[in-house]
């Protein structure tokens, strides 16, 4: 090898591998918790109508306005857990099924606004919608408020005019600003609130359910309608009318998708399991930072198959082990150790006679009965417990010191 090429410095840096490791976990935790938190960070500015739309048909200048006139106004992207007292403004969207509207929980007082154009977002301007038709579909409207009234008639009146409201029973009328087909709401079942100069209903409730309101042209909430001094002031009373004078008003956008998730990543990032989590991230770090460096001395492999007389012996212990053959070791170790005594103490172990009455003198067991006992053994406890005989009756023969 040159000497060029062992002075070749390696192709990546170690400091270059740990910031590119250090990169990639800041950047998996950061796309974790957006992750969770991505309902909440949406702003809602898709031109749909709902009350954080800023598009023409939009609803967020309705919020705009009765705070700025001192109301209590929420932005729920939460649903009740029970009924609130609020006054709940439902914008549902066109093609929601009945049932999810009709398990709502409702407020002392529900608003329900109902879509009335065919919107799409402009292609120039981001936020800004384009106009493309009228929802003047009677049969999906019954069918939504179904529960509600048995009948529901939608009347749009054709043209660009400045209709006037007023109040259904008495009161002062007040004039709109420019209106495109204005529509209005009858059917069997509806009690109008609001009508216009022709007697027909703008704003209805329900004869069934007191406390549900339907508003038959949101061109009097959103944002074109409120473009118009006239229409803000005509929105402003509508709105303090279901307000009942102290009632906060909550405009949901949950069934237009912005519901606020609970999933397991923002359960595990929010008190008291973010404990948790901060616990079990820096064990996470310190095993890394352990797992960098080597501790002790590296162990040298050891070889597949042992040499030498050990390894035999251990093999073929292994052998009787797996074969559960152990307690038939039994009478060969009592000879073994018949053996021992006999060389150990000066005789021979074909002397019997000898070593019993070595054994009498010294006051210890028999052989001929330990090797009896050892050809009787049947399990390994057995054999554990006459090998313990066996080692102790050796000792007391031989003088031994243990």
């Amino acid at each position: 090898m040159s000497d060029a090429t062992a002075a070749r410095p390696p192709t990546f840096a170690a400091g270059a591998i740990l910031a590119l490791v250090l990169v990639g976990v800041v950047a998996a935790a950061a796309f974790a918790v957006l992750s969770a938190y991505a309902p909440d960070l949406r702003s809602g500015r898709d031109g749909r109508a709902h009350a954080l739309s800023t598009s023409a048909v939009g609803y967020a200048g309705a919020t705009i306005l009765m705070k700025a006139m001192g109301a209590q106004v929420v932005v729920s992207r939460t649903p009740p857990v029970r009924p609130s007292r609020a006054a709940v403004i439902l914008t549902p969207d066109p093609g929601l099924k009945p049932e999810t509207l009709q398990a709502y929980p409702k407020g002392d007082l529900t608003l329900i606004v109902l879509p009335k154009w065919v919107a799409a977002p402009d292609p120039v301007r981001p936020g800004f919608v384009r106009k493309v038709g009228l929802l003047d579909d009677d049969r999906a409207v019954t069918a939504l408020l179904k529960s509600y009234a048995p009948q529901t008639r939608l009347i749009v009146r054709k043209g660009v005019h400045r209709p006037t409201l007023r109040p259904a029973d008495s009161g002062q009328a007040y004039q709109l600003g420019r209106i495109d087909r204005l529509r209005t709401i009858a059917g069997k079942g509806w009690v109008p609130l609001v009508v216009d100069e022709a007697g027909n209903a703008v704003l209805v409730r329900s004869a069934k359910t007191p406390s549900i309101w339907v508003l038959a042209d949101p061109d009097l909430l959103n944002n074109q309608g409120l473009a118009s001094r006239d229409t803000a002031r005509a929105a402003a009373l509508i709105l303090d009318s279901a307000r009942a004078g102290d009632r906060p008003l909550m405009f949901d956008v949950t069934l237009n998708g912005f519901e606020r998730g609970r999933g397991l990543g923002r359960l595990l990032l929010e008190p008291p399991w973010l404990a948790a989590t901060l616990i079990a991230a820096a064990a996470a770090i310190l095993m890394g930072v352990h797992a960098l460096a080597r501790f002790g001395q590296p162990r040298a492999p050891g070889r597949a198959f042992a040499l030498g007389a050990q390894a035999l012996v251990d093999n073929t212990a292994d052998l009787v082990r797996m074969a559960k053959r152990e307690h038939e070791l039994a009478p060969a170790y009592a000879a073994l150790t018949r053996t021992l005594v006999a060389r150990a103490a000066g005789g021979h172990a074909a002397e019997d006679g000898w070593l019993e009455d070595l054994a009498r003198r010294r006051g210890a067991a028999a052989p001929s009965d330990l090797a009896i006992e050892a050809e009787t053994t049947k399990t390994r406890d057995e054999l554990t417990a006459v090998a313990r005989k066996l080692y102790q009756w050796r000792g007391e023969m031989t003088r031994e010191r243990r």
